[in-house]
């Protein structure tokens, strides 16, 4: 859903990406930047229940991310390595983000049922992603589902944020919803990935038939 919005975030982060472009400030450098960033404050912050201080260490690192974009762009070096780099670690970078809840939900946070739900919405949240890569590697476009990357990133960092300030039940509540939406769109993109790897169509197309 958010998707629609990158066209309009792209063209206002573009000054900012011209600037650093100018400063020599690499694509890659700026995915690093934002990963690395964000894989730290969620270890370091999260375990130890400061969850207010690293959603806002985190949320600072993922908007710097976004950059990398638009220092590809300013810079004219936007390349299918760069791209799949960033792909990687954004899948990095969510998988810490979750683990450091799991740390604390088992740990100083004694909340066993809690840490049973994050770990499902770390395991949905790769299923969310590899389905889609799986289908588009066998030439399905499986651009479908609820739960992108961006909702599920909005909904973890503001239930973990205002957990961390003591909103009850909003962390709960917020995975709770992470976890349903990401198990929509597991159905959503298994649906779709089979009726267009089944679509009479594609089979015919697949045999050589004309």
């Amino acid at each position: 859903m958010l998707r629609y919005l990158r066209p309009l975030f792209g063209r206002l982060l573009l000054p900012l990406g011209r600037l650093l472009a100018r400063l020599g400030v690499t694509p890659t450098m700026v995915t690093l930047t934002g990963a690395l960033g964000v894989v730290a404050s969620a270890l370091v912050f999260y375990p130890r229940g400061e969850l207010f201080t690293g959603s806002v260490a985190v949320t600072v690192f993922v908007l710097l991310d976004m950059l990398d974009g638009a220092v590809a762009r300013a810079s004219g070096s936007t390349t299918k390595w760069g791209a799949f780099l960033d792909s990687t670690l954004d899948r990095l970078s969510d998988a810490a983000i979750l683990s450091g809840l799991v740390l604390w939900s088992f740990g100083g946070g004694e909340n066993p049922a809690l840490g049973y739900l994050t770990l499902f919405c770390l395991v949905s949240g790769f299923g969310v992603s590899y389905i889609k890569a799986r289908a588009e590697g066998l030439g399905a476009n499986c651009d479908v589902g609820i739960a992108e990357r961006s909702e599920r990133l909005v909904i973890v960092l503001v239930a973990v944020g205002l957990g961390g300030l003591g909103v009850p039940y909003i962390l709960p509540a917020g995975l709770g919803v992470l976890a349903l939406i990401s198990g929509i769109t597991i159905v959503q993109r298994l649906i779709e990935t089979r009726n267009r790897l089944t679509s009479p169509r594609r089979t015919a197309d697949d045999s050589g038939a004309v």
